[in-house]
């Protein structure tokens, strides 16, 4: 298993990534964060009682250009429960590239149901063994409307630096 953390302006956050059941995600989400280009992005949406976002923003709102979408990998059997990871997307169901968001609670609606338009759902590729408090306080922050996005933290929360190793 590989291991991921995020060493935020609020605390670290490590993730182990699922590489058996979301094998394109995980793979996806390893090259950006050895690339290192989740360094220096933002955590732009938190909505309490829901999740955190980050992953494509810079400070400023600004998005980050990032490669092309992956496949929606959802019905993989891994659910949206507090602590698991998934890709942001947009209505398009295949549309995942670099934005993920971490489940604050277990958020069953998001999960895969079938193959339709609305029972895609959103892919997990991986949890929070560490770091579940962190996320806990950034969903404590204020938040407001930036350049079109509501629900952005007031002052930055910053991926500061990314570290990959590779668990036994």
């Amino acid at each position: 298993m590989t291991q991921v953390t995020f060493q935020t302006n609020m605390g670290d956050i490590t993730i182990e990534v699922d590489h058996e059941n979301a094998p394109i995600g995980a793979e996806n989400f390893v090259h950006y964060a050895m690339d290192g280009f989740y360094n220096g992005t933002i955590f732009h949406r938190i909505i309490p009682g829901f999740m955190v976002q980050g992953g494509g923003m810079l400070p400023g709102m600004e998005e980050k250009p990032s490669g092309e979408p992956i496949e929606n990998e959802a019905d993989n059997g891994l659910k949206n429960v507090r602590g698991a990871l998934s890709y942001a997307r947009t209505m398009d169901p295949h549309s995942a590239t670099t934005q993920f968001f971490m489940n604050l609670v277990d958020n069953d609606f998001l999960n895969h149901t079938s193959k339709d338009m609305n029972g895609w759902g959103y892919a997990v590729f991986g949890r929070i063994i560490d770091g579940l408090d962190v996320i806990d306080k950034m969903a404590q922050v204020e938040t407001t409307s930036r350049r079109g996005h509501q629900d952005v933290p007031v002052e930055d929360i910053v991926i500061e630096k990314t570290l990959v190793k590779e668990a036994d």
